[in-house]
């Protein structure tokens, strides 16, 4: 079955990524680069350090500050968090920052999966496209003046170091 704007949205309500924004695309399978892994892993050395800007997002993410940092410096990326692209390789999308955006593996990033696997075979393929580098539904980025777990205190505490060194 062909899906609409409407019916690829209402999905998205359903797998609680309800503010999801999408992307049409006519999905047209190229092949991909034997060595695309490689230059995948540079690039999302790249994106991660370009993050800096997006430190309010990731203050939200409940991150220790060993996580925050090693992610800002792309060493490392913390368990449950996903790399995904906007356009997979498969349909077109390039290996660059540009066309790649971070979130949460469970339950968004295979959310996200589902959400395109079932519109296999259609002419029109709706993706997920956040605005933002970072993908938090909008339930999860209203809180209180503060956390009470040791772990959202020490994300709170970097993220005003990090936004203290950018205005320097």
């Amino acid at each position: 079955m062909e899906w609409t704007q409407s019916n690829a949205e209402k999905r998205l309500q359903e797998l609680k990524v309800p503010d999801m924004p999408i992307l049409a695309i006519r999905p047209t399978p190229v092949s991909v680069d034997s060595d695309w892994f490689q230059k995948y892993k540079q690039e999302c050395r790249k994106f991660t350090r370009s993050l800096t800007d997006s430190v309010e997002e990731l203050a939200m993410m409940n991150l220790s500050r060993e996580e925050f940092m090693d992610l800002l410096m792309g060493r490392n990326i913390p368990t449950n968090l996903s790399i995904r692209f906007r356009t997979p390789l498969i349909f077109g999308g390039k290996i660059s920052a540009e066309n790649m955006f971070m979130c949460l593996t469970f339950p968004h990033s295979q959310n996200m999966d589902r959400f395109i696997i079932e519109q296999s075979g259609n002419e029109t393929l709706w993706l997920p496209n956040p605005a933002r580098k970072i993908y938090l539904p909008i339930h999860s980025t209203i809180s209180g003046m503060g956390g009470n777990a040791v772990a959202d205190r020490q994300s709170q505490i970097a993220a005003a170091n990090v936004m203290a060194s950018r205005r320097q």
